[in-house]
């Protein structure tokens, strides 16, 4: 677990302790560093809800909870936090209606949600422009999921791009580029076996013309 001690560095601003095996939830004491500008907790073990003590930390510009066991809703305060330009909730266990609206995502230099199969968004809240980004179903009129999520890898091979988030994402490229590969692969034989034949033709062609000609002159 995070020990209650860390609390007592005031003046921290960068707190990365992700890929180390944490678990438990995080505490709510985690708002007491409230000098924090990043704060990393990706790749843990960490369940619960996101701490709505977060909020007490105004200055806080990256918050990565990525890739964890985090199985509440996504909090509201966090569409306040106005310093905010990236974050990552992406791959945890949250469900629910995303609480953010246009102006919202629009200010952030990244987001990401996906990975989240419960969580969804308001189609009536969010322009179509942003739907692609969030990477998660709309929601029914009881606030769950009606399909599944868009697919980040047909997404991508589509685009022809990377995405980011930092969506490290990479996953999106290795999809484009499985389809050019087999694009590549299966025109790859044909051009050769046109070569071939192009060539016993000219071969083939010589040897006719070299006969007509030696008839010819005798």
């Amino acid at each position: 677990n995070i020990p209650p001690s860390i609390t007592m560095l005031e003046n921290l601003q960068v707190l990365n302790l992700s890929s180390n095996g944490l678990k438990g939830e995080i505490p709510s004491s985690i708002g007491d560093l409230i000098s924090l500008k990043n704060l990393s907790l990706a790749f843990n073990s960490f369940s619960g809800d996101v701490p709505d003590s977060l909020s007490a930390i105004p200055g806080l510009l990256h918050l990565d909870l990525s890739s964890n066991q985090l199985n509440g809703t996504i909090p509201t305060f966090i569409s306040e936090m106005r310093n905010l330009k990236h974050l990552n909730l992406a791959n945890n266990l949250l469900h629910g209606v995303v609480p953010f609206n246009s102006s919202f995502i629009d200010k952030l230099e990244v987001l990401k949600v996906g990975g989240n199969g419960n969580l969804c968004y308001n189609r009536s809240v969010l322009s179509s422009k942003f739907i692609m980004k969030l990477e998660i179903a709309p929601c029914d009129k009881f606030g769950r999921p009606v399909s599944p999520p868009p697919s980040k890898r047909s997404n991508s091979a589509d685009d022809g791009s990377d995405g980011d988030y930092d969506y490290d994402d990479g996953d999106g490229g290795g999809g484009g580029g499985s389809v050019r590969h087999m694009k590549e692969h299966h025109h790859g034989p044909n051009k050769v076996v046109l070569g071939v034949a192009i060539a016993l033709s000219s071969i083939v062609f010589l040897v006719v013309f070299l006969i007509l000609c030696s008839k010819c002159c005798r």
